[in-house]
């Protein structure tokens, strides 16, 4: 062997030892450690050094052979081949301040505090395992052929019935497109209005993932305060009266929690209708109102067909499905699902089979039920023990909001508080100018488990008292 080669064997893992001794040869060679032309002993006097079979050196011999990272020849022996150098390629970290890095750090987890996940122990995983695995094996036996780009009939049948029940809209299994999560909806339908250099109307604050999402389609952002009704609808047509869109979150507004009162959801239907512009309702948590039944959804008083809306079972089930739903204008239906043919088809079958027999069986409605209760019992619980330590702190849907004091570094406060396994979300991440900006912290309720709120809240708090 090579004095620069160096072979540890871990005869206790449960990696075979030939995988073990190709993956550290392979490894010497890509890094350089074994430089082209370099000679490797022969399997037989490797196997006796190693104390290994001679049978496992040389299968492992084989595969790099297969590899064309070695080759053997009797005269010569067994050497590294010749050949161009490449640099290795590996992952950057995003660029310090950009979108991505603040991507990352919104979704890094799981962890206290956390928003936009739901809580782990809620979800009947086992159930969902079993119904997920059924329907691979539905997948995999069916014909091979492309299937409907809408989506899968049983799961636009299960969300067609499931919004006239819980949401108040009636619409017919041929309006829904499914899509990978709101993001995936959000996309499918810029890329039908085709709206671009137009104007559009986004709350402040507002999820600033929406927010770039539009500006990437090339929209001209509008920012609208927001107040305990919701969007205010009489500043938007006073600062901005040429908008062709609106995106809002009229069921629980994200992140502060109002509903979109009833004279501001006419005001806005009337201001869309005359216009000709165009209403996207992002249904977001609206499933998941803590206090009383849900409010209906916007698209339940469009009578002029100018409301998508979009929904997912991210907040709901889990984010890993990557699955959600857009509801069409009947006029739009057949855009949509040109669309969705020629650039956004739907999910694999699988996971859209699998979620209509959540549906289709109930499942999914008592899961919400339960989920409701245990979220409830959080919020209630750390309210309460918020409320005696900082007196400006309220539940805002699924987070307390927690103000700060003005100029306080919510973002350094977040950062800091991450070693420990908490991952507040920086409240002035949400806005979109820095001159409307409110510092603060957004503690998820879904991720504050009863027995870690007082340790973790105490945790919190020290940090803040530290930097503020």
């Amino acid at each position: 062997m090579t004095k620069s080669l160096r072979l540890e064997l871990d005869r206790s893992a449960k990696t075979p030892l030939a995988e073990q001794i190709h993956r550290g040869i392979r490894a010497a060679i890509e890094s350089g450690v074994l430089a082209p032309g370099a000679r490797l002993p022969s399997w037989q006097d490797l196997a006796a050094q190693l104390g290994v079979a001679r049978g496992t050196v040389r299968s492992a011999y084989e595969k790099l052979s297969s590899a064309q990272l070695i080759v053997a020849a009797r005269a010569t022996g067994t050497h590294v081949v010749d050949r161009p150098s490449f640099p290795v390629r590996r992952d950057k970290a995003p660029a310090p301040g950009s979108f991505m890095e603040m991507y990352q750090e919104l979704t890094a987890g799981p962890a206290i505090f956390q928003m936009g996940v739901p809580a782990q122990e809620t979800l009947p995983a086992t159930l969902l395992a079993r119904m997920r695995a059924q329907a691979v094996r539905v997948e995999v036996s069916a014909p091979a052929i492309y299937r409907d780009p809408r989506g899968e009939l049983e799961l636009r049948r299960e969300i067609a019935a499931y919004l006239a029940l819980a949401r108040g809209i009636e619409c017919a299994p041929s309006q829904i497109i499914i899509t990978s999560g709101f993001s995936g909806g959000l996309g499918l339908a810029l890329r039908v209005l085709g709206l671009e250099q137009k104007k559009v109307w986004v709350e402040n604050p507002g999820f600033p993932f929406t927010r770039r999402g539009l500006e990437l389609a090339r929209l001209s952002i509008a920012p609208i305060p927001v107040d305990a009704d919701g969007i205010d609808v009489d500043y938007a047509l006073k600062h901005a009266p040429d908008a062709a869109l609106v995106v809002v979150t009229p069921g629980q507004q994200a992140p502060l929690g109002f509903t979109l009162s009833l004279a501001r959801r006419s005001r806005l239907l009337d201001w869309a209708t005359q216009n000709k512009a165009w209403v996207i309702e992002d249904d977001y948590l609206s499933e998941l109102q803590l206090k009383g039944r849900a409010t209906p959804a916007l698209a339940s008083l469009d009578r002029a067909g100018r409301v998508i809306h979009i929904g997912s079972f991210s907040k709901t089930i889990t984010p890993a499905l990557r699955l959600g739903f857009v509801v069409a204008p009947a006029a739009l239906a057949s855009r949509f699902a040109e669309t969705a043919a020629c650039l956004a088809p739907a999910p694999g079958p699988a996971v859209q089979l699998a979620t209509a027999d959540f549906m289709r069986d109930g499942h999914y409605l008592r899961h919400l039920r339960r989920t409701k209760r245990v979220y409830a019992a959080q919020g209630d619980a750390l309210l309460k023990y918020l409320r005696p330590r900082t007196a400006n702190v309220a539940i805002a849907g699924l987070a307390a909001v927690l103000r700060l004091p003005k100029g306080a570094a919510d973002l350094a406060i977040a950062r800091e508080a991450a070693p420990l396994g908490l991952a507040p979300t920086p409240l002035s991440l949400w806005y979109a100018s820095k001159g409307s900006v409110r510092p603060g912290l957004l503690l998820g309720v879904a991720t504050s488990p009863l027995k870690r709120i007082e340790a973790s809240c105490d945790r919190l708090l020290q940090i803040i008292d530290r930097i503020t």
